[in-house]
């Protein structure tokens, strides 16, 4: 297509160089004749030299959708080609922001019980949040939905969203949600064109977004836990690594906290196994309920769980500890009674890697099981606790 491009542009360039040759040699001609046939000449230079900008704005916008379509092309053609799933919206949100007027796209992906999936393109955070879809009110499925935002006389809304077209992206069982393009224009509106160009590509994209869901889903599940519904021990020992590298490269905190129930073992012993599998499925919704929204809370094996805290410092790590053990203290859990938990943390140093970051945490626990019950112990630079806190 950029041959393509190019073979244009030179016949344009071509083309108009041949254009202004022929009125040269034909404004010299009528002006040896003189009289009316001088002024023959300007029209006739003036009606061509109309044309010639009339085929040369022609051409350059023939050219400019072409470039656009081999944009579109290429987008499409990357749809299949992963299955991750921000890839593959970033794929769709750029065809579809190669589209002629669109100045943002944006995808919005329904999940049960969540919050939607959102991907845009164009629109910052507050717009994107701020753009709700959904289809007519009796419930049924619309083809598409025009968008048209009026705004107050008098208002500065030059750089605000002033019109958009959303189309419904089809997986195997429905709609999933929409995919959607807006303009910034006061005077832009989208015609039956545009609603098809969405269409095909709202239809091209569906079973990618799909497979690409399907594959998402599935590598969460096997990221959890079975019995706490927690991150497992393998996703925790990858996101550690992971955060310690991005914390280390752009000199970020990092805090961790480590912790057992203590006495488990005899808790076991007393109502059996599968109590005990109640007893820290509990001990999971708990903690879930009290860890920040950014916070990594994993079982990392048997009663031991580990919650990973980024931008975060030492202080940071024992309040979260103090939040964890008073919804794991405060009241009795399922057979088990009341229970007390012993912690060790951690904050990222310049030398740890993620080995001995959690070594150090983990060191941190044993000195403090080493103590009692309910008991905490910070982790010193050196790996030997710091301070102790009951």
């Amino acid at each position: 297509m950029a041959d393509v491009a190019m073979s244009t542009t030179a016949l344009v360039a071509l083309g108009a160089a041949l254009v202004t040759l022929v009125l040269v040699l034909a404004v010299l001609v009528l002006r040896r004749r003189g009289g009316r046939h001088e002024r023959e000449a300007i029209e006739l230079v003036s009606e061509m030299n109309w044309r010639m900008e009339r085929t040369v704005r022609e051409l350059s916008e023939a050219l400019e959708r072409a470039r656009e379509e081999a944009r579109r092309n290429r987008f499409l053609g990357e749809l299949g080609n992963s299955i991750d799933l921000d890839e593959v919206l970033s794929h769709t949100l750029q065809a579809g922001g190669a589209i002629p007027g669109v100045d943002a796209a944006l995808v919005s992906l329904q999940v049960a019980g969540e919050k939607p999936i959102v991907a845009t393109l164009g629109l910052s955070s507050d717009e994107a949040h701020r753009q709700v879809i959904s289809g007519p009110p009796d419930g049924q499925e619309a083809q598409a939905i025009s968008i048209v935002y009026q705004y107050p006389p008098g208002m500065d809304a030059a750089e605000l969203i002033h019109s958009g077209v959303a189309v419904p992206v089809r997986g195997e069982t429905g709609p999933m949600g929409f995919l959607a393009v807006f303009s910034r224009s006061a005077s832009h509106r989208y015609d039956e064109e545009v609603t098809r160009e969405l269409e095909e590509l709202a239809q091209r994209a569906g079973p990618a977004i799909a497979n690409a869901r399907r594959f998402r889903e599935a590598r969460q599940l096997a990221d959890l836990d079975a019995l706490t519904g927690l991150h497992n021990r393998r996703y925790f020992h990858e996101t550690l690594a992971r955060e310690v590298s991005r914390a280390q490269r752009y000199g970020r905190r990092l805090a961790l906290v480590v912790f057992d129930l203590d006495d488990f073992k005899a808790i076991n012993d007393r109502i059996g196994h599968l109590a005990g599998d109640a007893v820290l499925a509990e001990i999971a919704e708990r903690v879930r309920d009290v860890v920040r929204t950014a916070d990594i809370a994993c079982r990392v094996g048997g009663d031991e769980f580990a919650v990973i805290l980024p931008e975060s410092s030492m202080d940071d790590a024992d309040q979260l500890y103090h939040r964890v053990r008073g919804a794991v203290s405060s009241r009795a859990v399922a057979q088990a009674g009341r229970l007390n938990l012993s912690a060790g943390i951690a904050e990222l140093s310049e030398d740890d890697d993620a080995t001995t970051f959690f070594e150090r945490a983990d060191g941190a626990l044993y000195r403090a099981k080493e103590l009692g019950k309910g008991q905490l112990v910070e982790a010193g630079r050196n790996g030997q606790s710091a301070s102790e806190t009951a």
